[in-house]
Order: C-alpha cells, then sequence, then structure tokens
C-alpha cells in the first residue's frame, strides 16, 4: 500500500486506531496506539517521536529522541483488540537526519537488502523460516535470593499419563520424541492450530500447514517465503498470532528453544535462496543441483556459523537444545536432504525452489537480525569463493568418534558465541549493514544476561552438590 492507500482503507474499514509497532535489539514487539483522526498524510509523511532511551540497548537519556516511521505495505488489521486497530510496522530514523538508526533492527534488515543490490551478485533475497513452539496449560517461575524454580504442565505432556484429572485422564497423548504426526485424540491441538492459521491468513498472511512437532506438547505452523525485510516483519506477526490466540485458548505459547528437558528443544530452520534478474541464482549443475554461488553461500555460513550463532542462537537457554541426541544440527556439515547437519539442501522439482537451510537458529532470535546475518555470511562466502568442503551424506548422528572429531561444531554456549562474534564481525559491517557501535550494543545486553545466568545458582546444583 501506499500511504493514500493505507488511509483510504483506514476510512472505508472505520478503524479507530493505529497501532505502531517496532522491534527492539532483543526481537521483543513493542507498540504506541495513536488515535485515527490524528493519522494523515503529514503524520505518515514526518513519523512519530518516541523515547528511545527508555528502550533497552538503544539511546541514552540525553539524546533520546528517535522517530517511528511507518511502512503502509507492512499494515494490518490487528484480529485482537476491541476496537477496530490498524497496525503498522515501523523503522526507527534519527530525527536530524531522518537516516536509519544504526541499533534499529528493522533498519538493518533493510540495510542488507540494499547491501545486497550494491554488491551486483543478486537483487533479492528470499527467506522461509519454520519456527516451532511449545504450548502449555500451566507455567511458573520464580527468581530470587533465596528460590529459583520452574513448573510448566499441559493436559497433552508426556509425564501426564499417569495423572488424575478431575474430568478423567484420556491417555491418548504423544509419548517423548512421539509428535510427529499422529492424529487427534493423540494430537489434541488440531482446532487450536487451524485457528491460530486461519487468524493469519484473515491478517494477508501467506501460509501453508500446521502440525504436532516431535516434542510432547510442541507445535510448527507453516509460513510460505517472502523477501528478507518482509519476511522478518511476518515472522513478528506468526509469534504474535500464536501467543493471543493460544492465551484466549486459555495457553501458554512459548518460542523458548528449550522449555522441558529429556525432549526436542524448538528450532528455527531457516530456508534461503538468492534471485537477479528474475532468476534463481542457486540453481546449477554441482552438488544436489546447487550453483557455485549457492556452494560459496553455504561455505560462507559454515565458515561464519560461531559468530553467527550470537543472533541465530541468541539466549543462554538456546544452547541446551544445541546439543547431541535431540536431532539438533551441532555440526557444521552440509548435504542434500540428510537433516543431521547445520546446512540442508532440500529436494526440489523445480529450480525456482532451489534453496538452502540453516537448521541451527531457533525462534528466539530477533528474525531482523538473524536473517541480516545469514544473508551477510553467505554473501561473503560467494564474493571470497569459499568452499564449504565435502558434503556429508551419511547420518552425521552415527558417526564413530573418530570420524566425529574431524568435523567442527557450533558454539556450546551464549558466552562462546559472543567471543566468537567479537572476533569475526567484519563480514556483518561490509556495506555498514551492520555497524561496529550496534554490534558492541547487542553484545552488551546479551553479556547482561549470561552474567545473570552464570551468577545464579541452579537446582540441579542443589541436587549434585549440596551434600559434598
Amino acid at each position: 500500500m501506499s500511504r493514500q492507500d493505507m488511509l483510504k482503507r483506514m476510512k472505508d474499514e472505520d478503524v479507530e486506531y493505529l497501532d505502531i509497532r517496532f522491534t527492539d535489539p532483543r526481537g521483543t514487539l513493542q507498540h504506541v496506539t495513536v488515535c485515527a483522526d490524528q493519522v494523515d498524510e503529514d503524520f505518515l509523511e514526518d513519523g512519530f517521536m518516541f523515547d528511545g532511551s527508555s528502550i533497552a540497548g538503544w539511546k541514552s537519556i540525553e539524546q533520546s529522541d528517535m522517530k517511528l516511521m511507518p511502512d503502509p505495505g507492512s499494515a494490518y488489521i490487528d484480529p485482537f483488540y476491541a476496537e477496530r486497530t490498524m497496525a503498522v510496522h515501523c523503522t526507527v530514523l534519527e530525527p536530524d537526519t531522518n537516516e536509519r538508526y544504526g541499533r534499529d533492527p528493522r533498519g538493518t534488515a533493510r540495510n542488507a537488502e540494499d547491501y545486497l543490490r550494491s554488491t551486483g551478485i543478486g537483487d533479492t533475497a528470499y527467506f522461509g523460516p519454520e519456527a516451532e513452539f511449545f504450548l502449555f496449560d500451566d507455567v511458573r517461575f520464580s527468581v530470587s535470593m533465596n528460590k529459583v524454580s520452574y513448573h510448566v504442565d499441559a493436559q497433552d505432556g508426556a509425564w501426564n499419563s499417569d495423572t488424575s484429572f478431575e474430568m478423567g485422564n484420556m491417555g491418548h497423548r504423544p509419548g517423548i520424541k512421539g509428535g510427529y504426526f499422529p492424529v487427534n485424540p493423540i494430537d489434541d491441538a488440531q482446532d487450536l492450530r487451524a485457528e491460530m492459521l486461519t487468524t493469519m491468513k484473515r491478517m494477508g498472511m501467506k501460509v501453508d500447514k500446521h502440525h504436532h512437532e516431535v516434542g510432547s506438547c510442541q507445535h510448527e505452523l507453516g509460513m510460505i517465503f517472502g523477501t528478507l525485510c518482509h519476511q522478518a516483519d511476518e515472522m513478528q506477526k506468526h509469534k504474535y498470532v500464536i501467543q493471543n490466540v493460544a492465551h484466549a485458548y486459555g495457553k501458554s505459547a512459548t518460542f523458548m528453544p528449550k522449555p522441558i528437558s529429556g525432549d526436542n528443544g524448538s528450532g528455527m530452520h531457516v530456508n534461503m535462496s538468492i534471485w537477479k534478474d528474475g532468476k534463481p541464482l542457486f540453481a546449477g549443475d554441482r552438488y544436489a543441483d546447487l550453483s557455485d554461488e549457492a556452494l560459496w553461500y553455504i561455505g560462507g555460513i559454515l565458515r561464519h556459523a560461531k559468530a553467527l550463532n550470537a543472533f541465530t542462537n541468541p539466549t543462554t537457554n538456546s544452547y541446551k537444545r544445541l546439543i547431541p541426541g535431540f536431532e539438533a544440527p551441532v555440526l557444521r556439515a552440509y548435504s542434500a536432504r540428510n537433516r543431521s547437519g547445520c546446512i540442508r539442501i532440500p529436494w526440489a522439482e523445480s529450480p525456482k525452489a532451489k534453496r538452502v537451510e540453516a537448521r541451527f537458529p531457533d525462534p528466539a532470535a530477533n528474525p531482523y537480525l538473524a536473517f541480516s546475518a545469514l544473508l551477510m555470511a553467505g554473501l561473503d562466502g560467494i564474493r571470497n569463493k569459499i568452499n564449504p568442503g565435502e558434503a556429508m551424506d551419511k547420518d552425521l548422528y552415527d558417526l564413530p568418534p573418530e570420524e566425529l572429531a574431524d568435523i567442527p561444531t557450533v558454539c556450546h554456549s551464549l558466552r562462546e558465541a559472543l567471543g566468537e562474534l567479537e572476533a569475526d564481525m567484519d563480514f556483518l559491517t561490509a556495506g555498514d549493514v551492520f555497524s561496529k557501535d550496534q554490534i558492541e550494543g547487542y553484545m552488551d545486553l546479551k553479556w547482561k544476561e549470561i552474567y545473570a545466568y552464570e551468577h545464579t545458582p541452579h537446582p540441579v546444583e542443589f541436587k549434585m552438590y549440596y551434600s559434598c
């Protein structure tokens, strides 16, 4: 939509409010709501001023003025508000220059798209994320000086096979690692997921499927791919719909990568392709019908994978998923169709569908930053013709120890990932897509999380060490 189209739709559909939305460095969607009668062409052209010092990781109090610039092409009707409200995603600008604010994640995504075009390698990058999530009926946690605890529960949890419920226990539920793909009544969330998908369709989102995932209480809804920044917008809407529909059903949805132990964690596999002049750049006659550019793109991601972890796996909890034994893609290897490496080339009949899938990201990632970082790593691979090495077409989970020792891995902790990012950030700052200031500000936020995590006693430590 143009600005005029957006204003016309607001008038035609009797919109009462405009919800202005933006994403902070950690990936949280933020908003402020404006009365519709305050929104005109001048408002959409001039933007909305706000206090950037109140957003963690952004400006200090003495230089806090910032501007939200609505993107009319991202506008949609919010289905969850009682009063008719249109929502729109914004890019954050510096008010004195109208340039993109260097720490704004959505601005970084725009920078990445601009940089791709400037290289001449391609003109469009497509991204297709597949984000998994968990649904619980009851969630409680506490962190204080003398108590650290959490409790999650769900009627369909594998641990409830012998629980006495007031209405009775029907016994039908997926077991541990048993959720892929039984029908109801074992899968009891069919209608809930369908409502999530239907809500997304009403909002204009392109979606294609839903199903129960491998883990107990774990699910996935499918989105159809789109361009980088647009798809990051869609990922934010995707999470928003899932959490709000679940809430309406009396359930809690979480994209936390590993909320329960002993079962699979949630990933966000990211499918990527580059096009130029309307033609797919990744289709060719090399391994798995890939082009040289696609193999070099893979080489770039494998080389920078540990630095990428800081954006694609940005929480301390992320590394409780990235451990062997739970289908976690911890090995820096690639293969056609084989799902045990961190890069997969999905099977495709058409050259137009030829793509590369990064399997190590998780849904806690800020999609604007994660997609941008993945693109920059891949472009670095193409520009420097980084050879990804030989493909690994065997099951990497069953390799003998002597072979396994020769395959590099992704990071084992967020602390390690930040150290790798600090040592390997030049590929991100090419073309001023990421700034050093932005990366350092992001790292400061993450170091605070690491400090809080590493300085807090854990219940498992009491179990292991209290009587030592």
